[in-house]
C-alpha cells in the first residue's frame, strides 16, 4: 500500500508502522450464531408443596428443550419484569385467578407471546360452577351437580331426593382436594356448607361416586397425549388425603398408554377437553357403572418425572416443547418448510 502526498518522512514512517500493526493483528471473531431458535419461560415456585412438575421434569424440559435447540429457562414470580425476553411461557405451578400465576398468563398474552396455560382457560378450569354448567349443556356426562348460594341451604329436600347420601361438596376453585368435602346426613350437609359459604359465595354438591382410581387424560392441542390412572390414598375416598395440618398424601399413580384407554372415555375427555379451548388440560374421570363420567377439566395438569412420562419418556416432553415450537413458528408466519429447516 502506497502512502503519499505533503507528509513528511517522519510522518509516512508511523503511517507505515501503523498499518503493518494493522495488518498483523487477527480478524475479530465473527458475531456467535445464536444457537437457539426460541427462549421459552416455565414459571415455576420451588417452595411449592404440591407442583405440577417435578424437579426431575423440569430437568428434562430443560434437557430435551436443548436437543431441540431451544433454550428452555426456569423463571419465578420475582422474574416477572423479564417476561418479555422470552418467546413463549409455559406455567408449570399451580394457577389461580387472584394470583401471580394469571398476572404471568395476562402479561405474556398481551406482549404476543405463546403462553399455556393461557388466561382464558384458567378463568374456565378454575371455576368449577362454570364448568358443570359447561359439561350439562354440551351433553357431556357428570355427576349430578347443583350450585348453591347461602339461601338455598335451608331447604335441600329436592336435592336429597335426587342424589342422596353421601353427598360431595366442593368451593368453585378448590385444588388438590382442598375445599372438597363428603357429607353424608342432613346435618353434616349443613355444617359443612355453613363453612365452605365463608370461603365461597357459591359451592357445588354431587353426587358422590365411588371407583378404585380416577382417571386422568392429558390433552394438547385437542389431542390425547397422555393417560393416567390415580388410586386413592390408602383408607380415604380421594387421591389426596390431608391431614389436621394441610399436609397431603397421595394414592399412587400409573400411566397407561392410550391405546389401552377405553375408547369412549377417552373420547367424552376429548370432548370436554375441547370445549375449553386448545391448550394443555387434565380431564379427570371416573368409569361407573353407567359408563364414563367427566369430574372435571383442569388446566395445568400434573407432568411429574416417573408418573406421567412413564410411558412415554422423553417423548413427553418432546411433545409439549414441540406444541410451543409450532405455535411460535405460527405466531412468526414460518411456513412448515421454513421451521423445520430453522430459516
Amino acid at each position: 500500500m502506497q502512502i503519499s502526498g505533503t507528509l513528511s518522512d517522519a510522518q509516512l514512517s508511523c503511517g507505515r508502522a501503523a498499518l503493518r500493526a494493522i495488518e498483523r493483528a487477527p480478524m475479530p471473531a465473527p458475531a456467535p450464531v445464536k444457537p437457539y431458535r426460541y427462549h421459552i419461560a416455565i414459571l415455576r415456585d420451588p417452595a411449592e408443596e404440591l407442583p405440577p412438575s417435578n424437579e426431575a421434569a423440569l430437568e428434562r424440559f430443560v434437557d430435551v428443550g436443548r436437543e431441540l435447540a431451544i433454550d428452555v429457562t426456569l423463571i419465578e414470580k420475582k422474574d416477572f419484569s423479564r417476561l418479555a425476553e422470552f418467546d413463549a411461557l409455559f406455567i408449570r405451578e399451580t394457577t389461580a385467578i387472584n394470583h401471580h400465576t394469571y398476572l404471568f398468563a395476562k402479561k405474556a398474552e398481551s406482549e404476543g407471546m405463546v403462553v399455556i396455560d393461557d388466561p382464558m382457560s384458567i378463568l374456565r378450569c378454575t371455576n368449577k360452577v362454570y364448568l358443570a354448567d359447561l359439561m350439562r349443556l354440551n351433553k357431556i356426562p357428570t355427576p349430578h351437580t347443583y350450585a348453591l348460594q347461602r339461601a338455598d341451604i335451608a331447604d335441600i329436600a329436592a336435592i336429597e331426593r335426587d342424589i342422596a347420601y353421601p353427598m360431595v361438596m366442593k368451593i368453585p376453585d378448590g385444588a388438590f382436594s382442598r375445599g372438597v368435602t363428603k357429607v353424608t346426613n342432613a346435618q353434616q350437609f349443613q355444617e359443612t356448607a355453613q363453612t365452605l359459604l365463608m370461603q365461597s359465595a357459591l359451592i357445588l354438591v354431587q353426587e358422590y361416586m365411588y371407583t378404585d382410581f380416577d382417571w386422568r387424560i392429558g390433552v394438547l392441542n385437542r389431542k390425547a397425549i397422555f393417560a393416567s390412572k390415580y388410586f386413592m390414598s390408602k383408607d380415604h375416598w380421594q387421591i389426596a388425603k390431608r391431614d389436621a395440618g394441610g399436609q397431603a398424601k397421595f394414592g399412587a399413580a400409573r400411566a397407561v398408554a392410550l391405546d389401552d384407554v377405553p375408547p369412549d372415555l377417552l373420547a367424552y375427555a376429548l370432548a370436554a377437553a375441547n370445549l375449553i379451548g386448545d391448550g394443555l388440560y387434565g380431564v379427570d374421570m371416573k368409569m361407573t357403572a353407567r359408563g364414563p363420567v367427566v369430574i372435571e377439566v383442569n388446566d395445568n395438569p400434573n407432568i411429574d418425572a416417573g408418573n406421567e412420562d412413564a410411558v412415554l419418556g422423553d417423548d413427553m416432553y418432546r411433545i409439549v416443547l414441540r406444541d410451543l415450537v409450532r405455535r411460535l413458528d405460527i405466531a412468526h408466519g414460518l411456513t412448515r418448510v421454513q421451521a423445520e429447516s430453522g430459516t
